[in-house]
């Protein structure tokens, strides 16, 4: 590309004999600037290409300075499962590095995302339980931790319901906008589960002791606007105007100067960092115990699954 640039440029420049100086000079200048921008071009779509070569689940795309990471089951309501929660995490590391500004996390179809993909604990069988469930908190333990540690300014945009682990992650990001049709539902108790992501220690912080247990342990459903109100949500917008006024505004703040930005956000976060680890490390360690003595998450499961087949 770059010798067919240079030859291009020379070939122009070749033509140009015959015409006066400056206007000679302001043509050569206009015909390079197209063939790098075209050249710019090509390079960015094929980068995009190259990156989506390694995701089945996502869908992520840079335009200037945001990447964004757009979770890719909309026929299975964007739940995860642990391919998904493998390629978020590459994902992440890869935006970690980029040159982009800001990171955003978003769901394709009318799903912002569903949690866990129940359906794959399903298929386990007995002979393999304690060692899938090692396995599924050892995931998560490394899938809670990129989050806490993601260098950059890193955005959800809830583009629909948001269930289980896709609300209790909404606080280690830095900015949270939901269409004003997102509901926020985290029902562990009802699945025999425990909280996850930092959110025994994040929820409680934010919203009160009180609403937080309203939350997790008894599964209350907020709205955009009662998510807004108790501190999850940065601000809710219409459904009609959603994607236009976030990207708007989203393309405006990645305008701004990186190096000042990234490290005020450091300076934010940086204080709770070992505190978050530790929580998640703890949470994990309950959860796979809760997992392995006890047959409340069994009998909720077949329960789950039994009414999601007659639906």
């Amino acid at each position: 590309m770059l010798s067919f640039v240079n030859k291009a440029k020379w070939n122009a420049w070749s033509t140009l004999g015959n015409l006066p100086k400056d206007t000679a000079r302001q043509n050569y200048v206009d015909l390079a600037a197209s063939l790098v921008s075209s050249q710019s071009l090509n390079q960015g779509k094929t980068s995009s290409n190259d990156r989506n070569s390694e995701y089945e689940n996502l869908i992520v795309t840079k335009e200037g300075n945001i990447t964004k990471i757009m979770l890719n089951r909309p026929t299975k309501k964007n739940c995860i499962n642990p391919k998904m929660y493998n390629e978020i995490i590459l994902a992440l590391e890869a935006a970690g590095k980029d040159d982009s500004l800001l990171t955003v996390i978003t769901g394709n179809g009318d799903y912002y995302c569903s949690g866990d993909d129940l359906s794959e604990v399903a298929k386990v069988v007995p002979d393999e339980i304690e060692k899938k469930i090692e396995a599924r908190t050892t995931l998560l333990r490394k899938f809670v931790a990129h989050f806490i540690d993601f260098p950059k300014l890193l955005v959800a945009v809830v583009n629909g319901p948001a269930v289980g682990i896709a609300v209790t992650l909404l606080p280690l990001f830095d900015i949270v906008y939901a269409t004003d049709r997102a509901t926020f539902h985290t029902p562990f108790t009802q699945l025999g589960l425990r909280p996850e992501a930092c959110s025994s220690y994040t929820f409680p912080k934010i919203m009160s002791p009180l609403k937080a247990i309203e939350m997790l342990i008894f599964g209350r459903k907020l709205t955009a606007q009662e998510a807004y109100a108790q501190g999850l949500v940065t601000e809710v917008f219409p459904d009609s105007i959603f994607q236009k006024e976030v990207w708007t505004r989203l393309k405006t703040y990645s305008q701004l100067p990186q190096k000042t930005m990234m490290s005020s956000k450091q300076l934010i976060r940086n204080f709770e960092k070992e505190t978050l680890h530790r929580v998640n490390v703890e949470e994990c360690a309950l959860l796979g115990e809760s997992l392995q003595n006890s047959d409340d998450h069994l009998n909720a499961l077949v329960n789950f699954l039994n009414r999601k087949s007659k639906l």
